[in-house]
């Protein structure tokens, strides 16, 4: 289930260069500007009889079309940190690439964090890995985890896994995707085996590289073949 309080992007890092979503090959492209959705307050909207119309005990993943923290939507965020307070009973999943505006972007009672928010930090190379996720694990943030989405080479994320309870692996999707190579998928996914962090392989792009054949993936057929692979490992966790 998707909450999207606001709609509209621009380019942050690599990864968005063929966004499937904003990208120059997606029916949104260059609706850059940010604006509110009629789905703003959905996570508190009530029926007739006075009950939540969203029950309790959903994960919500929040503003994976937009980003949570673009700086358009300081004020609306707001409103948005008001919600996902009363909603204690549903998880929040905030997933970005624009972790170093977190702490600017703070409600003034987070504390070291809301335990119904999970913030998730996307990485797609080793540099922005490098860059992003010393920041990211140095934030008080109570759970977290890494995108490596669209993963665009080989990364190393060793360092970085302690403290985070999750890593989901993604190729990119679209006409003009780069190659997702599953040699480097099973090597993120043994850095989660030894650091006993869960691990999800989401999708294979468009061109995935197996035993060192590439194929081109319908777009329909990227997650199903992923699943197909059976390598993910979730103790149990529930998948958004």
């Amino acid at each position: 289930m998707n909450w999207e309080p606001w709609t509209g992007c621009y380019k942050a890092s690599d990864g968005c260069t063929n966004c499937y979503f904003y990208g120059p090959y997606a029916k949104r492209y260059g609706q850059n500007t940010i604006q509110k959705t009629d789905k703003f307050d959905w996570p508190i909207r009530k029926n007739a009889k006075g009950e939540y119309n969203i029950k309790g005990n959903k994960i919500l993943a929040t503003c994976f079309a937009t980003d949570f923290f673009l700086p358009e939507a300081d004020e609306w965020r707001k409103e948005a940190w008001s919600m996902i307070r009363e909603r204690a009973d549903i998880d929040f999943l905030i997933l970005t690439k624009r972790i170093d505006r977190f702490l600017v972007s703070l409600p003034e009672d987070w504390g070291e964090g809301y335990d119904n928010v999970n913030i998730g930090c996307t990485v797609e190379n080793q540099e922005l890995a490098d860059a992003r996720l010393p920041l990211f694990l140095s934030y008080p943030i109570k759970r977290r985890f890494i995108a490596c989405a669209p993963l665009l080479e080989a990364i190393d994320l060793t360092p970085y896994l302690h403290g985070v309870e999750h890593v989901t692996v993604g190729g990119e999707t679209g006409r003009e995707a780069r190659l997702c190579d599953y040699d480097w998928v099973l090597n993120i996914r043994e850095q989660c085996v030894k650091a006993d962090v869960t691990f999800w392989f989401k999708n294979t792009g468009s061109f995935f590289r197996r035993n060192g054949v590439t194929e081109k993936i319908n777009p329909y057929k990227q997650t199903g073949m992923a699943k197909e692979l059976d390598i993910d490992i979730l103790n149990g966790k529930r998948l958004f």
